[in-house]
């Protein structure tokens, strides 16, 4: 059984929560829970908090898909950080000039699963 939550247009580039991602991939979901906010405590990583919020909401996916499973069967199958779409800005130069500035957010998805 798979479980997996999506969180769209998150406000960070993808490269930086790709490594936080990196950093629980394969764990079970306790451990995983327990990285990220060892990482959010001594790290302050941004990715940190949002990857948690996706795992949480991944975890109560799973518990609605299958009430009677443990939370200590499931693991992390697949994380994976995408790019999102940029916000575009312009920010005003010398001489009348214009520069773009693109915010850049990123797509977090989460799959856990039971089986080995």
């Amino acid at each position: 059984m798979e479980a997996r939550a999506v969180s769209k247009y998150n406000r960070i580039s993808a490269p930086k929560a790709r490594l936080v991602a990196d950093a629980i991939r394969g764990y079970s979901f306790p451990e995983a829970i327990d990285v990220l906010k060892a990482i959010q405590k001594n790290m302050q990583r941004k990715a940190s908090y949002l990857i948690l919020n996706t795992l949480y909401s991944a975890g109560a996916n799973a518990k609605y898909k299958s009430p009677d499973i443990a939370e200590d069967k499931l693991y992390i199958k697949k994380v994976t950080v995408d790019v999102g779409p940029s916000f575009k800005r312009f920010r005003a130069r010398a001489r009348g000039r214009a520069s773009r500035i693109t915010k850049r957010t990123s797509t977090i998805t989460v799959v856990l699963s039971d089986e080995s």
